[in-house]
């Protein structure tokens, strides 16, 4: 069982053809540097939220849904990689793991435990990446959702005052 499981993933790789460190650069640097872009866009749409939340008007809204809906803005978008991002992490640790597996299953004769555990110890880095990519953006959402709640309870005394 355990030689069809490697001949399946050396095939995979193969037919890959592409070599495996390169592979593992693609893994490393396209997973790590897609959950780093995915942080900018979280601080640049977290930053933009309280700027535009500071200079917000209630009482220049007539109507209660398009005040909630220029203040829900980018909202989504935040909460998605919060959920998002250790899914990705995880996809990264998963291929390097997968890349370590084939290459014990190439040098099966000469590996080295220190070797296979360095291997190893790197696939979780991107499952870390996830989570510290994660945690922020899930904390900035929660933030920013409870700042849309205080408007939105603001608004509601600022016409209800009117009446």
């Amino acid at each position: 069982m355990q030689a069809k499981i490697r001949d399946c993933i050396i095939a995979f790789c193969q037919g890959l053809s592409v070599p495996i460190e390169q592979i593992k650069h693609i893994v490393d640097y396209g997973i790590i540097g897609f959950l780093l872009f995915l942080s900018f866009i979280t601080f640049a749409f977290a930053i933009e939220r309280v700027l535009f939340y500071r200079s917000i008007k209630v009482e220049d809204y007539r109507n209660r849904t398009a005040m909630e809906l220029d203040i829900m803005k980018r909202l989504p978008t935040i909460a998605s990689i919060g959920t998002n991002a250790p899914y990705i992490g995880l996809l990264g640790t998963v291929l390097a793991i997968i890349l370590t597996f084939y290459i014990i299953g190439e040098n099966q004769y000469d590996v080295n435990p220190g070797d296979i555990m360095k291997h190893l110890a790197l696939a979780l880095k991107a499952t870390a990446a996830g989570l510290v990519v994660a945690i922020p953006a899930t904390a900035i959402y929660n933030a920013l959702l409870s700042k849309v709640d205080t408007l939105l309870a603001q608004w509601d005394i600022a016409h209800d005052e009117q009446k």
